[in-house]
């Protein structure tokens, strides 16, 4: 049996086949364990389950001498320097597919939540605002035949391209049409590229300007693809519509942070694949790559 560590308690009944096979230790704190006491509890893993919260550095393979799986609870790999883990011959295995299509409908969800104006109608109609019928009142963009632009199309990409054809929407992605073309050309922008030192800061201050004006922008990708400073600023200023996030830079944004006092800025708590059937397979997908890894199989899933 080997000796596992497990960085937070996740959802479904999967972590019990690991627990089946080998020595597991589950953190039970109510945060993540800080990267002092993550490096100290897995000095004698040989198994290690993260999610993107927990950094899988140099610092942490070094207090891990006798690592020899990783399985990240998550589709993205950017808290795990993946060129030290191939070093040192660590597999390393995700949960694509899984999540597809809740973060889909998540960010088919912000879309129209920011089209419609919803959280500022929700708020007036709770804050004793609503007075009558208003026909200038809670006034938003038409969602229908509207061109959509998505950056990134992979499998949430595609997922999200699906649920825009309910809606007669166009749509264009990165895969067909130059960033600069499709942020001039789209109602509605929505992020799905994975976190790379390329695609940090794509969508800057130079982006958004590109944009309509009227054009709302959605990230369920990751908070670091967007340049949080230039966001605000071209709210502020006027420069776009809108924004719905559901990612940001850091996470969570410290206190008094003015993107929770933006205009027409909706920010969620990263919970694009927060549906009870989407964790619970993340679990099992995890387990599984886990298991394989430390058995010296290929992991069904591993990382690209």
């Amino acid at each position: 049996m080997a000796s596992v560590f497990v960085t937070r308690a996740v959802p479904g009944d999967a972590l019990a086949r690991l627990h089946g096979a080998h020595q597991v230790r589950v953190w039970d704190g109510p945060m993540p364990p800080e990267p002092a006491v993550l490096r100290e509890a897995v000095a004698d893993a040989e198994g290690l389950l993260c999610l993107l919260t927990d950094r899988v550095d140099s610092a942490l393979l070094d207090a891990a001498p006798r690592l020899r799986a990783i399985a990240n609870y998550a589709v993205g790999t950017d808290n795990i320097d993946l060129t030290l883990t191939r070093a040192r011959g660590i597999p390393v295995g995700v949960t694509p597919d899984v999540l597809t299509e809740a973060t889909a409908d998540l960010a088919f969800a912000l879309l129209l939540a920011a089209a419609r104006r919803l959280p500022q109608a929700a708020t007036d109609a709770r804050d004793g605002a609503w007075r009558t019928w208003e026909p200038a009142q809670w006034l938003g963009a038409e969602v229908d035949g509207a061109a959509l632009g998505i950056v990134g199309y992979g499998r949430i990409g595609r997922a999200m391209a699906r649920r825009a054809g309910g809606f007669r929407m166009t749509v264009r992605s990165t895969a067909d049409t130059e960033l600069d073309a499709l942020l001039a050309g789209s109602d509605f922008v929505s992020l799905h590229c994975p976190l790379t030192p390329q695609t940090r800061h794509l969508i800057d201050a130079a982006a958004l300007r590109r944009m309509r004006s009227s054009a709302i922008l959605v990230n369920t990708a990751r908070g670091g693809v967007v340049d949080q400073a230039a966001l605000i600023d071209a709210l502020n200023a006027g420069e776009i519509a809108g924004a719905a996030i559901d990612v940001t830079d850091p996470e969570p944004p410290p206190p008094g942070d003015p993107i929770f006092t933006t205009p027409n800025l909706l920010v969620l708590p990263h919970i694009g694949s927060a549906t009870r059937t989407a964790r619970a397979r993340m679990t099992e997908l995890a387990v599984e790559n886990l298991l394989a890894g430390l058995d010296g199989r290929p992991m069904p899933h591993p990382a690209a």
